[in-house]
């Protein structure tokens, strides 16, 4: 569905260096090293626990590196034409970082940043074949192993609404006084809590995706023991569930959510 989340890229210098952690903390197999691609990258698929796609794994080469790439997760989301879309980004007020191209079998996308420079893809993706109606699960705002929440972190949290709300038809949900940082304000598509735009004095804007675990515990402990960082511990959430922010041992930020005990 156009606007909806569809998968999630984690760019990394070294896949095997960070592969435990995510088996670790949420029973994913992240491939030591990806498929050439045509265009000279190395990509490889995240699988779950379940033999579905978790995202895709893209390795930094010290080329992309020098050229400003880092480690980062970075959200898809889908739109119908992905030219007229990326051309909507600079009209209003975003950049486009890596210009629409077509993939045989994969789909066409591109590579944007918001008005603040939060990097993200657009993409209209070609089912497999036999199976014209298949969906992406990579998102889903209940299911243990798969992004339940995008938090946008942004300088600038009207206009980065206002973006949104534009290129992908979101609309605002409840909101979450911050003090004088301002609302934490949720984003859904048709009826669907994406997630929510997060304010913040300073720093880069990015996306944070926020993956579910059965035992939040459980996975504090495992992101400690394999090389993560705690950026942000356990905090509870409305609805009674847990959430903390972490960085891989690459570098890149991602957040758990889920039940204590396993209560799910």
């Amino acid at each position: 569905m156009a606007g909806m989340p569809i998968w999630y890229e984690l760019m990394t210098s070294d896949p095997a260096a960070v592969a435990g952690f995510y088996r670790a903390t949420l029973g994913w197999t992240v491939p030591p090293q990806g498929e050439a691609m045509p265009n000279g990258v190395h990509y490889g698929q995240i699988a779950r626990a379940d033999g579905s796609s978790a995202g895709g794994v893209l390795t930094l080469s010290a080329e992309m590196q020098a050229c400003g790439a880092r480690t980062r997760w970075i959200p898809y989301f889908d739109v119908e034409d992905v030219d007229a879309a990326a051309a909507e980004v600079e009209r209003l007020g975003g950049s486009v970082q890596m210009p629409p191209v077509s993939l045989e079998g994969v789909g066409r996308m591109a590579m944007l940043g918001d008005p603040q420079g939060a990097p993200f893809y657009l993409m209209a993706p070609t089912p497999p074949p036999g199976q014209p109606d298949a969906k992406s699960d990579a998102f889903d705002p209940v299911k243990a192993g798969h992004c339940r929440w995008n938090e946008l972190n942004t300088t600038d949290a009207a206009g980065a609404l206002a973006f949104y709300e534009a290129l992908l038809g979101w609309t605002r949900g409840m909101a979450m006084p911050m003090g004088e940082a301002g609302d934490y304000q949720f984003v859904e598509h048709d009826g669907i809590a994406l997630g929510a735009v997060n304010p913040v004095r300073e720093g880069p804007s990015y996306w944070l995706p926020i993956f579910g675990v059965a035992d939040i515990e459980a996975a504090r402990a495992a992101a400690a023991e394999t090389g993560g960082r705690i950026t942000v511990d356990l905090q509870e959430i409305p609805g009674g569930e847990f959430a903390l922010n972490v960085d891989d041992p690459g570098g890149a930020a991602l957040g758990f959510v889920g039940p204590k005990g396993g209560s799910q």
